[in-house]
């Protein structure tokens, strides 16, 4: 293991170990939000708040998880991810010179307009296995789910950046406010990538161990499940559809009930997500997740899981026979 990894590690753990409740985010204003939309007057600066540090690292590839603008356990570790790339100090802490090596070039919000094609792709997720099995597609349900999704955000936020607006009640033409994520570009081809199963992070290495991307995953909920070792991309398949077998869940009284293997078609919601980039190891794969704001857990069967938007960048950046190594 090189020694940028154990630096990492250990001061990711030590982070993981110390991490207390996040403070309250900090609502931003309704000047605040006009301004933060004006392209024409918006000078490149710092980030100001936690919210434009996620915001900031979310737009070099470094993934604080879905912004919520709360210094949680994710952001911390995307900090230092961040930290250690740029051979800064003081790891995990938002301290000045960390702050001036992160530049908001684009206003931080944008205005987005509701359509009438993001209201028809809505659809009710079926409850069971067999329901979900029957859908034309497993898109959003709801239209914040949906524009949270495309701005990279916990729902939480969006609603608190659009505190008049009815969710349950959208028309084509209501406008709302986003976080402006612009997508990370791919600033170097990938040589391998690390899943540290201890931070729950994945990390894109080039050859010589730069690193050109971060994100936070989920990991098998029981330690058996945990494949340690170096594993191999086999497959890439965007918006993939799922296939069920009961065999695989036998903890699940409805799984026993099914006879045969199912078929889920693809969308968002898919288990799946909209990515799957399988693995040399049988059954196991890196993939999308419907509940992105959940990432980082450990509860998956085995796969690790990514928001969709990280593991739609991962699939630009990996190749078939790539290694995945994979560490305590």
């Amino acid at each position: 293991m090189n020694l940028w990894v154990c630096i990492l590690l250990t001061s990711a753990s030590t982070l993981l170990a110390e991490a207390a409740s996040p403070a309250p985010i900090a609502i931003p204003t309704p000047s605040d939000i006009a301004s933060g939309t004006n392209s024409a007057s918006f000078v490149a600066r710092q980030p100001q708040s936690v919210f434009e540090v996620q915001l900031a690292l979310a737009r070099i590839g470094i993934s604080p998880g879905s912004l919520d603008g709360l210094f949680g356990p994710k952001t911390r570790l995307a900090l230092l991810a961040f930290q250690q790339k740029e051979n800064l100090p003081a790891p995990g802490a938002l301290d000045a010179s960390t702050k001036s090596r992160l530049v908001l070039a684009t206003p931080p919000f944008t205005n987005y307009t509701v359509t009438s094609e993001d209201l028809s792709r809505l659809r009710p997720l079926g409850k069971t296995w067999l329901e979900k099995s029957r859908q034309d597609r497993l898109d959003y349900e709801t239209i914040l789910e949906l524009v949270a999704e495309k701005s990279e955000s916990h729902p939480r936020l969006i609603q608190l950046l659009n505190p008049s607006v009815d969710w349950t009640n959208l028309l084509a033409g209501t406008l709302v406010t986003l976080p402006n994520v612009e997508p990370a570009p791919v600033r170097g081809k990938a040589a391998f990538a690390r899943i540290h199963l201890e931070t729950r992070t994945l990390h894109v290495l080039d050859e010589v161990t730069n690193l050109l991307a971060h994100f936070p995953c989920s990991i098998a909920a029981f330690a058996e499940k945990r494949p340690v070792g170096e594993l191999h991309v086999v497959t890439v398949a965007l918006n993939p559809n799922y296939t069920f077998d009961p065999e695989n869940f036998p903890e699940s009284p409805e799984a026993r009930d099914i006879t045969g293997k199912l078929v889920l078609e693809p969308g968002p919601n898919n288990p799946v997500g909209t990515v799957w980039i399988g693995l040399d190891k049988p059954g196991y794969g890196i993939h999308g997740t419907p509940r992105p704001e959940q990432v980082g857990r450990a509860e998956s069967h085995g796969c690790f899981r990514l928001a969709n938007w990280n593991a739609e960048f991962f699939a630009r950046m990996v190749r078939v026979g790539m290694p995945v190594f994979v560490e305590p």
